[in-house]
């Protein structure tokens, strides 16, 4: 199992967590998305994922983009482990959540999103932080409003699932942006919980090879 990964992505960042938790094995093969005018851009990664965007899981001759459909992709074909509830809503409840950041926080204020503000919109980078903070901080009232019944530890129930694939990396790069947390304490809790577990903390951005 190969995963072609940006050690920032959080997108990657989500798919490294989920194979930490299961316990699987894969080659991670780095795209820098920034460095040689960025790595995805080239032939040879168009050829694997025309969207141009990381993550990609290849086994066998099977390959697959979308950081959402590569955890489904492992729930139903590594069950183990389970990173979804058994009870039916309660996997809904998992499932949008995790869309909830990977749809509505996350395209706002991805690399090629901020990449195009300070570009061809010229803004500045004063103004780029401010677009990102707002859309993190509008999205992060939804999550921990979402997050009433959480125990703090993870997002729903005793087990991390999807939910703490998604949230992990989402705040993680709100940091990097000065976002304050103060407003989020369900949010800020399963954060630092879940970074005491070896699976989050072997997956995070600075325990990649690439990083150092």
């Amino acid at each position: 199992m190969q995963l072609y990964t940006y050690f920032r992505s959080s997108a990657a960042y989500r798919v490294r967590i989920a194979l930490n938790l299961k316990s699987l094995n894969a080659n991670y093969i780095p795209v820098h998305l920034v460095n040689n005018s960025g790595e995805q851009h080239s032939d040879a990664y168009k050829t694997l994922n025309p969207s141009e965007l990381v993550p990609t899981l290849v086994e066998d001759e099977f390959q697959l983009s979308q950081s959402l459909s590569i955890l489904e992709y492992l729930e139903e074909q590594y069950p183990d482990t389970v990173l979804l509830p058994q009870n039916v809503q309660q996997r809904a409840l998992v499932r949008a959540f995790s869309l909830a950041i990977a749809c509505d926080i996350h395209p706002l204020n991805n690399l090629r999103v901020l990449q195009y503000l300070s570009g061809p919109l010229q803004v500045s980078d004063e103004q780029k932080n401010t677009w990102y903070r707002h859309w993190v901080a509008l999205g992060f009232q939804t999550l921990e409003a979402l997050l009433h019944n959480s125990n703090g530890r993870f997002c729903f129930g005793d087990q991390p699932t999807f939910a703490d694939c998604c949230l992990i990396p989402q705040v993680y790069n709100a940091l990097r942006f000065n976002v304050d947390l103060t407003a989020y304490p369900k949010i800020s809790s399963i954060y630092q919980h879940c970074n005491t577990l070896e699976a989050f903390k072997n997956a995070a951005p600075e325990a990649q090879q690439e990083a150092a």
